[in-house]
């Protein structure tokens, strides 16, 4: 301990790579500040993944109700009480917001509230008050961005969708990336008149062509709207709600415009100048392979840095950073990230599930690959009356056999892909896949009975 610091540690931002690194500091004996100025948890916790697939669970029961009668069910379906499912929302988030203070408090981590600014590479200052700590963690995250355009004042973020008052009986969602397509999915299955619009060719700009086409189809049969290459001209309010102008002359008129075009790491007011913190596009935070900003006594980790935005990511690097600054547990060797074969899920209705290369990209990277394929009506279906299929796609690396990507659209596809990610990171081979029984009946099977490849 050096009785020239405060802290051995201050952490700026209570998000989940904050969190982390705070508490495990703590409990390797350091002293540790955590400065957050919203409620704990981030937006993970608060404004992203939990209350998003909460709202996707609700919204998939109205589909679950139609689909019962092919069951045997008989009778009128609910009617969804929004003001119920957002009270009952906010109850669960402000729990989680205690586990992770009472968290903090446990590992003897000192919470500060108020918004942390850097004075020099030592030094914090919140609301005024100076702390000096010896290393410095930035972990404040990102926000969305929205582009300013006449009309621009009248639109909301992903922040506000969980919240609005009263519920849009028609939404314009404008954006491709999955935050713009799990919305468009969960407001169309709680009842929104929905529109997806997206200035590109396809939705899922980075996914594989295949799983983009796909999930478009099915986003449609839902009863979403996508309209493509076209954007917002502008927007204004009349009597009969807000009407948006678009690009190619068209107009649509809807209660509630999302935008959903992307987020920027949150930086303004970091003091990142004053400390000599170098950024790099969009502001995002530079860091070398340990995390170390352009100061060496400061680190940062997760979407401030723009590198891979994902909770599970944050989470990890903030491990790397503790074990590198107080050492891994006993026994243990430093932990290390490796950024291959990191899956993912994106909750549109189906979901898609994705882990390794797409297609294009593991012919650019392998040279000859081999594809597997299977596109079905998945058994429920055959009762439910839905016109629901599911995709599944292997791609095998033809020199070492390697499965190097797989992608699911379907349901429960983040379940399923979880497992399957254990192996490729192992670096399972297709011979291992078909040697692996399958659970019948399931979907998940059907990634290891693939054996006719695609003909190329």
């Amino acid at each position: 301990m050096d009785d020239n610091f405060d802290f051995d540690l201050f952490v700026i931002g209570g998000g989940s790579g904050g969190v982390r690194a705070a508490r495990m500091a703590a409990q390797r004996g350091a002293r540790v500040g955590l400065a957050e100025v919203a409620a704990m948890g981030g937006t993970c916790v608060n404004l992203g993944c939990i209350p998003k697939k909460l709202y996707s669970y609700a919204a998939h029961f109205a589909e679950s109700f139609e689909e019962s009668h092919g069951f045997g069910w008989v009778g009128e379906a609910p009617r969804l009480d929004w003001d119920t499912l957002k009270a009952n929302r906010a109850r669960e988030i402000a729990r989680l917001n205690g586990i992770y203070g009472q968290l903090l408090k446990s590992a003897g981590v000192q919470v500060i509230n108020g918004w942390g600014t850097l004075v020099d590479a030592h030094t914090v200052d919140v609301a005024g008050q100076r702390y000096r700590a010896k290393n410095i963690l930035l972990a404040t995250g990102g926000k969305p961005s929205i582009p300013e355009f006449p009309g621009s004042d009248l639109v909301v973020s992903s922040n506000e969708m969980f919240d609005l008052a009263p519920f849009p009986r028609r939404l314009l969602v404008v954006g491709g990336g999955y935050i713009a397509c799990e919305f468009a999915s969960i407001f169309n299955g709680l009842g929104s008149e929905v529109t997806q619009l997206y200035r590109g060719h396809q939705v899922l700009r980075g996914f594989d062509e295949e799983v983009r086409g796909f999930i478009a189809g099915e986003m449609a049969k839902t009863g979403v709207t996508l309209r493509l290459n076209t954007d917002v001209a502008s927007i204004e309010r009349t009597a009969d709600g807000l009407q948006v102008q678009l690009l190619d002359g068209s107009h649509v008129t809807v209660d509630t415009v999302l935008y959903a075009t992307g987020r920027v790491p949150l930086v303004a007011g970091l003091g990142l100048e004053a400390a000599g913190v170098k950024q790099g596009k969009a502001g995002a935070i530079e860091v070398d392979a340990d995390y170390r900003t352009s100061v060496p006594s400061i680190y940062a980790v997760g979407d401030v840095t723009a590198r891979v935005q994902l909770t599970p990511v944050a989470l990890a690097e903030a491990m790397v950073v503790v074990d590198a600054l107080f050492g891994p547990p006993a026994g243990k060797n430093p932990r290390g990230i490796s950024y291959d074969f990191i899956p993912t899920a994106v909750f549109t209705h189906p979901n898609i599930g994705t882990v390794g290369y797409t297609q294009a990209e593991a012919a650019e990277k392998f040279g000859k690959i081999t594809v597997y394929r299977s596109d079905f009506k998945a058994l429920k279906h055959t009762l439910s009356g839905s016109t629901e299929r599911t995709l599944m796609k292997l791609i095998v690396e033809d020199a070492t056999d390697r499965v190097v990507g797989l992608h699911m659209v379907g349901a429960d596809a983040g379940e399923i892909v979880q497992g399957f990610a254990v192996a490729m990171k192992a670096g399972a081979t297709k011979a291992v896949f078909d040697s692996t029984i399958g659970i019948h009946p399931t979907m998940a099977e059907e990634f290891v009975t693939m054996r006719e490849p695609v003909k190329a």
